[in-house]
């Protein structure tokens, strides 16, 4: 267990391996803060969904709902759904809305489901551009309790966690967030709504080459969130998206919604967050998902390395890790990187650093040691085949890398090391990673690169660049890897009046569990909406429902004040669907 500010956070055995840098992001679920109009939100769509998923949905969906915990009839829990979720071998936390897709992935990476703690409000009922505990708790949860699908999440998590994102990215994160918080607050201004929907159009109209993260997005975008599965000309319903809004879930399968074989070529494809997707990817099965991942991850940094490679991740001016031939791993703020003939032949870190092999971070190389940066050449010898790494002793004795010794390391691209050996790390089977010097002097033509004075150079040895990914190696080596976002969710106010109307489904639910049915009660609360509340087509359903199998006039009068609200555009198909359910 955790504290957040006086909130305790519990961890179980699945969220208890989470790295401590994505801590931060976790929150109490506030469960007293969810008004019964929103319980009446959840039951609503809910229910809905359920009826009209048993039919277009993947078979996965329904077995789900019972096997994670999820009641039609209240929002959950988190502590019941963890409860659950443990046999399956996953977890979900609470987060305060959109997170940044690095720290989302990692989450995943490690089995753990976030879910924004908001719920939409009544006025998007039927899609929100916010993700809110519907699409997470009732879009998300079920699926995953299909193993090969699962499976395909922690590994999308995994890959996904390493892409090297741009300050573009960045920059339409956290636009999408606030707009999306924006319009999710009854409250909020439609000047501000306005404002923030054309900064997130200008950035969008301004992003150049798309990132590895925004690459692996659209993948994420196409299958998890609004993925279709089986035959294109009669596919089922698998994404979050699509599962959790009423509008989509029955648009998404019409004729007029282009449906595309799904390939790596949703990688390129790009998404609108704030309006219906115009298209869908159709997979044939959750195996041909993770065939598509693994070919994508094929063409990432992480499995390319190179001098294209060290440089995307300077350029995200973010924590990435350099991998090198021998295993050895650099982690930090990438500065600059020499380079000859393509390729890398030095690279340097301005900011604290450190060292790691096999993600495990080398003892007396972490943070604390590295405050200042560091650097190191890449690379062969000068005129020399064999690579420092492939030496054997005898080799190395033969070359002059011998502890105690003053020795010259003239390396390709002109890199020169000149100092006295200190010591050497191997690897455990013997392959020397690590090369320490003291009073050792760097140069690159006649520019230096490391001084006497500046204490011991370590030198990573590796003849080339195999692998470059977005933040550390070891999760434990940097505690704030991942930036908390700049806006926060608002908390909405509510006024005596909506209070008042709160407590009106609070005793319309009431008298609906409790099977007996309270006319004078059910009586007051119509009069009370009619009079008050002339929009208020949900619990005017509630009560209809109630009263569905009597003959009292007051069922008559509720549905000729539904009759009348369905001539409102806005509430047709709501209140149509709600009938049809009620039937």
């Amino acid at each position: 267990m955790t504290k957040k500010g006086d909130l305790e956070i519990e961890f179980n055995e699945v969220t208890s391996k989470l790295p401590k840098s994505l801590h931060p992001y976790i929150v109490k679920q506030p469960y007293g803060e969810y008004t019964y109009q929103n319980q009446s939100v959840w039951r609503y769509v809910m229910r809905l969904n359920l009826n009209y998923l048993r039919k277009y949905a993947h078979d996965s969906y329904i077995d789900g709902l019972k096997l994670t915990g999820i009641s039609i009839d209240k929002i959950p829990r988190m502590e019941g759904m963890n409860r659950i979720l443990k046999d399956i071998g996953w977890a979900a936390v609470a987060v305060d809305g959109f997170i940044p897709p690095n720290a989302f992935m990692a989450f995943q990476a490690h089995n753990v489901l976030v879910i924004s703690s908001e719920i939409r409000t009544i006025d998007h009922i039927g899609y929100t551009p916010a993700p809110d505990i519907i699409h997470e708790a009732a879009g998300h949860a079920p699926i995953i309790a299909n193993p090969e699908y699962a499976e395909y999440l922690r590994r999308f998590g995994e890959i996904g966690s390493k892409a090297i994102s741009s300050q573009e990215d960045d920059k339409i994160f956290e636009a999408i967030r606030e707009l999306s918080i924006l319009k999710e607050n009854p409250n909020s201004k439609e000047e501000e709504i306005a404002m923030a929907t054309k900064k997130v159009e200008k950035i969008q109209s301004e992003l150049s080459e798309l990132s590895e993260m925004a690459k692996i997005r659209n993948l994420h975008w196409w299958s998890v969130e609004y993925g279709l599965i089986g035959d294109i000309n009669n596919p089922k319903i698998y994404g979050a998206g699509l599962l959790s809004s009423i509008e989509e879930s029955k648009d998404c399968l019409s004729e007029d919604i282009k449906k595309i074989p799904y390939s790596i070529e949703a990688a390129e494809t790009n998404f609108d967050i704030t309006t219906a997707q115009p298209h869908l990817f159709v997979t044939p099965t959750f195996s041909h998902l993770s065939y598509v991942l693994e070919k994508f991850a094929n063409k990432m940094c992480v499995r390319v390395g190179g001098l294209s490679s060290v440089e995307k991740v300077i350029n995200s001016k973010k924590l990435g890790t350099i991998q090198l031939s021998t295993g050895i791993q650099i982690s930090s703020i990438f500065s600059r990187v020499i380079s000859f003939d393509d390729k890398p032949v030095y690279i340097q870190s301005s900011s604290s650093t450190a060292l790691a092999n096999n993600n495990k971070e080398l003892i007396g190389h972490g943070t604390n040691y590295h405050k200042e940066g560091f650097g190191s050449p890449v690379g062969k010898l000068e005129g020399i085949n064999l690579a420092i790494e492939d030496m054997s002793p005898k080799d190395l004795e033969a070359y002059g890398i011998v502890e105690g010794k003053h020795t010259q390391l003239k390396f390709e691209g002109g890199i020169v090391v000149e100092g006295i050996i200190i010591t050497g790390k191997r690897d455990i089977m013997g392959k020397i990673q690590l090369i320490s010097f003291k009073d050792c002097t760097v140069t690159y033509n006649d520019e230096f690169l490391f001084k006497p004075e500046w204490g011991v150079f370590d030198m990573a040895v590796g003849k080339e660049v195999v692998s470059v990914f977005a933040g550390p190696a070891d999760d434990n080596s940097f505690l704030q890897n991942f930036k908390l976002p700049k806006t926060n969710s608002q908390e909405i106010k509510y006024d005596d009046k909506s209070l008042q109307l709160h407590k009106l489904y609070f005793d319309v639910k009431k008298i609906r569990e409790s099977g007996e049915i309270e006319i004078n009660r059910l009586k007051i609360i119509y009069n009370e909406i009619i009079g008050n509340y002339s929009d208020e087509w949900l619990i005017l359903l509630e009560i209809y429902e109630i009263l569905f199998d009597t003959k009292h006039e007051l069922k008559e009068n509720v549905k000729n004040a539904l009759l009348d609200l369905r001539k409102n555009n806005k509430f047709t198909d709501l209140i149509d669907n709600g009938l049809k359910l009620i039937k």
